[in-house]
């Protein structure tokens, strides 16, 4: 065996390895974060499920970019779930600094704007490098674009930011979780087509608007 062939049957077996990590780690945050958003909200169970759903989401989020960048394993999709997942979960647990006056949120606009540049690169390269439109890059690079753009305009207002955050907090953990979900869902089929990359996103969004009105009523 040459020492190129060596090479690819090792670099094959490290990725298959980081695969099994990858999965082992996005089902543990699958379990912990249906606990999380089931229990009642500030309750023990919710910080103790929610920890381990961050830590283990936040794990599996950037194997996922990572695998998706190996060679003969490079997957735009894997990449965009991991890039969702990772950029969802990270502002949504900073969000909980959002309460304090004096919080600087420069790191946090720094996201929003890598955010809106990688979605920008995932809307353009099919149509630069390939001349053709990828449906499902396109559709998710232009929903990230707009939350960056968002949550860029919104860490600028600094009230809005601090009375929000619970709600910024809990909104960003629900779609770090859908972004978990959608990789389940893909790779193992569970519903036909490319409708399995949206039925996720758009059960979440019902979800958060669910939760959001609920919220709006208790404070009122």
């Amino acid at each position: 065996m040459t020492s190129a062939n060596t090479k690819t049957y090792k670099m094959t077996d490290f990725a298959q390895a980081l695969i099994y990590v990858h999965a082992g780690f996005g089902g543990l945050a699958l379990f912990t974060g249906a606990v999380s958003l089931i229990a009642v909200k500030g309750s023990k169970a919710h910080r103790k499920f929610g920890l381990v759903f961050y830590y283990s989401m936040l794990t599996s989020a950037c194997l996922a970019l990572l695998i998706s960048v190996l060679p003969n394993h490079e997957s735009a999709f894997l990449f965009a779930i991991g890039l969702f997942s990772t950029y969802f979960i990270l502002m949504g647990y900073r969000a909980r600094h959002f309460k304090r006056q004096s919080y600087d949120t420069k790191t946090e606009r720094l996201m929003a704007i890598t955010m809106m540049a990688l979605c920008v690169g995932m809307m353009g390269y099919p149509i630069i490098f390939l001349s053709k439109v990828n449906v499902i890059l396109f559709v998710f690079g232009l929903l990230g674009l707009s939350i960056g753009l968002r949550d860029y305009n919104l860490l600028k207002q600094r009230e809005s930011l601090r009375k929000g955050w619970l709600k910024i907090h809990l909104s960003n953990m629900i779609g770090g979780y859908v972004a978990a979900t959608t990789a389940f869902v893909v790779v193992n089929k569970v519903f036909p087509g490319i409708s399995g990359w949206f039925i996720p996103s758009v059960l979440g969004g019902i979800y958060t608007v669910f939760w959001m009105i609920k919220r709006n009523r208790v404070q009122s």
